[in-house]
């Protein structure tokens, strides 16, 4: 083999020199190896396997420390506040309740607040109930025969609105705006107002239980034959006819400052807000 230059301090090498004493090697430490046992064919490496395991969530409010803020999905909470609502309903109209859910409702300014709704042959009653103290604060009760409207939408806001929410919606119309009085249209707790806007609750996906009480169109599915039949019953003189519409659902705010605040805080539902204090 020819050498590299002309500077003393390198020396000829030979790579198959080197192969061949790499070879011996490996054969004198497998001729080691074979007096314990002998070879037989290629050798695997096995690997331990793992012992975790990933899961991996569909929902985030299927993690129970989200969920537990709400007090509503606490053990016997809904199921407290329907009994109590029942007999309040029985021992002031004598009515049956057909169903119930649990939604959340979007008021004039925009503002979330958490809602029972429970239907009879009748009425549907709205209900604002206080999960932490398991009492019931307001009851509105709203006659199926008045009902004129409903709209399923999305929800849409003026041009010029700085506080908007995506998603979809129903609205509940039981009168006309022409007669709302300006007083009424820019109090934010004004009652007067003659519809209800109501979307799904926030633990729709905690359990299959809150699946079925949250899901907006199980809802929709019972009312619309509800109303129709109410006005079948009614007088000939106050027969209306329901009116289903598809189409935007317009919420008249611009600023929307109060609920911007209120609705990033979750002030409208029964929430565990963490100690106070030292």
């Amino acid at each position: 083999m020819s050498t590299i230059g002309s500077f003393e301090g390198f020396q000829p090498v030979s790579l198959k020199q080197e192969e061949e004493d790499q070879s011996s090697e490996n054969d004198h430490l497998s001729t080691k190896e074979g007096d314990s046992e002998k070879y037989s064919g290629p050798r695997k490496i096995s690997r331990q396997q793992s012992l975790t395991k990933a899961t991996l969530y569909p929902n985030p409010y299927h993690q129970p420390y989200v969920s537990r803020k709400y007090f509503v999905t606490r053990p016997g909470a809904m199921e407290t506040a329907v009994e109590d609502l029942k007999g309040h309903i029985a021992q002031t109209s004598g009515e049956t309740v057909q169903g119930f859910w649990l939604l959340t409702e979007i008021d004039h300014w925009n503002n979330e607040k958490e809602k029972i709704l429970l239907l009879t042959d009748k009425t549907l009653l709205i209900c604002k109930y206080d999960f932490i103290m398991l009492s019931c604060v307001q009851t509105q009760q709203v006659p199926l025969s008045a009902i004129c409207r409903i709209c399923l939408g999305k929800f849409v806001f003026p041009g010029m609105s700085l506080d908007k929410r995506p998603g979809e919606g129903l609205r509940i119309c039981w009168g006309s705006t022409e007669g709302w009085s300006v007083l009424s249209r820019w109090n934010p707790w004004s009652t007067e107002v003659p519809y209800a806007t109501f979307t799904e609750h926030p633990m729709k996906h905690t359990s299959e239980k809150f699946l079925e009480i949250c899901k907006l169109s199980g809802f929709t599915s019972k009312l619309v034959p509800a109303i129709q039949n109410a006005h079948k019953n009614a007088g000939t003189g106050s027969r209306k006819e329901l009116t289903v519409l598809t189409q935007p659902i317009l919420i008249e705010t611009y600023t929307g400052l109060m609920s911007f605040i209120g609705n990033r805080n979750k002030l409208g539902y029964s929430l565990a807000r963490g100690s106070v204090g030292f």
